[in-house]
């Protein structure tokens, strides 16, 4: 029989217990000041939640975002879910948001990852790519900013370029990292590669595709030096791209490494090996600092004798940012040192503002961080975030793409010049 009166004193003991806990955070998010549409404010970080709290971890394919976080003895984390912009540091999160910020969920597009953003401002379009699934897709995608609303169409290059992964702009081209590799896609071979585009003739070029013959992995990220050395990242295992995702019809022949390559004289010297899966690339404005993301937690089986066998996703493997010295001729990097850890999922694309914050593409939404590695802002989506790119004459839009959403964002926050 059960005694009523113990069950009541542990009810009203539980309860003291946990409203009497020292050093909670009450409330854990409050309306910020001044109030801004769709904005919260992060007190302390929710750094002392009440008892109980509980976020999952991953269930092999996906990870459980921070506003799933459980915890019922605080009822305004419930609106967190909800918020466009969750702001942790309130001095400068309002900065970058500006005084009239919003958030725009502009296209729904399929559920294949879309990537490589890159803006060409003398023809005020942004173009990006459709990778899989399924696998081959071999036009682009182009957004007209010349028109309102903004249009999205196909776009393909001469000859085609075969699903870009990264990419940027430099001196009036489109600098692609291509992560497919098939013996017969568009009628031609393409092998993973670095390929750059000339938006006003059309006209494609291959810079590289190959490390004394074997081929490229998945080359998944880059940048272009002031000097014309481009820096990108090589991992074998990504989830979503080339291998797991039959973008390539070749395993993974070449260890994780990030690259520099030198197109004037067609040689590639390998820069970092530590990351296990090397995978966004930024370099600040100032020139002195590189970042690179591992996201391995995304992992799986390479073996050749295999087909391509998806990814799975593990909460407790490496999600990180790391930030590099740049050596004084730009030719190599020292200083390795831990930057941050991503809150969802993993970091994906990244890019350093024009004041050096940085910002990644961290599942379903993108962080701001300043140069220490302290989050600022997070900018929540609907849908999971691959890439983005800065447009406009202040480069203060910032357009998302990912798997099923295109969207942009309006704040302070500018984007550096890439000319």
């Amino acid at each position: 029989m059960v005694n009523m009166g113990l069950v009541i004193f542990f009810q009203v003991l539980y309860i003291s217990l946990v409203t009497g806990q020292i050093g909670v955070i009450k409330p854990l998010v409050s309306d910020c000041v001044p109030n801004i549409p769709g904005a919260l404010c992060i007190n302390q970080y929710a750094s002392v939640m009440p008892y109980p709290f509980f976020r999952n971890i991953s269930n092999g394919t996906s990870n459980p975002p921070f506003p799933s976080t459980f915890v019922p003895n605080d009822p305004s984390f419930a609106k967190v879910e909800d918020a466009e912009f969750l702001i942790f540091d309130f001095q400068r999160g309002l900065e970058i948001l500006g005084p009239e910020p919003s958030y725009e969920f502009v296209f729904e597009v399929s559920e294949a990852v879309h990537e490589a953003p890159v803006y060409v401002a003398s023809e005020n379009k942004l173009f990006l790519s459709q990778l899989a699934p399924p696998p081959g897709f071999l036009p682009q995608l182009v957004v007209d900013l010349d028109v309102d609303p903004p249009k999205l169409s196909e776009y393909l290059s001469n000859p085609p370029v075969y699903a870009p992964n990264g990419g940027t702009f430099h001196n009036g081209l489109i600098y692609w990292g291509a992560s497919g590799g098939n013996d017969s896609i568009g009628g031609i071979e393409q092998r993973v590669g670095i390929q750059t585009l000339d938006p006003a003739s059309n006209r494609t070029t291959t810079l590289l595709n190959n490390y004394f013959g074997y081929y490229f992995n998945t080359i998944d990220d880059l940048f272009v030096h002031p000097n014309g050395d481009i820096w990108f990242t090589d991992p074998p295992t990504p989830a979503e791209y080339s291998w797991f995702n039959a973008l390539t019809d070749t395993a993974p022949q070449l260890p994780a490494a990030t690259y520099r390559f030198r197109p004037s004289t067609g040689s590639v010297h390998i820069i970092e090996t530590s990351l296990e899966q090397p995978n966004g690339i930024a370099l600040a404005p100032d020139l002195c600092t590189v970042y690179i993301s591992d996201t391995g937690a995304e992992t799986g089986s390479i073996s050749p004798s295999l087909p391509s066998q998806g990814s799975k996703f593990n909460s407790t493997g490496a999600r990180y940012v790391y930030a590099f010295t740049l050596s004084p001729d730009a030719t190599y990097i020292t200083s390795k040192r831990a930057f941050y850890l991503s809150q969802d999922y993993a970091p994906d694309g990244l890019k350093v503002a024009a004041n050096g914050y940085v910002v990644a593409a961290t599942g379903m939404g993108v962080d701001v961080l300043d140069p220490q590695g302290t989050l600022l802002l997070r900018v929540q989506t609907n849908y999971t975030v691959q890439n983005f790119a800065w447009t406009g004459e202040e480069l203060s839009t910032l357009w998302l793409v990912g798997q099923g959403g295109i969207s942009k964002v309006e704040w302070a926050l500018r984007g550096q010049v890439l000319s």
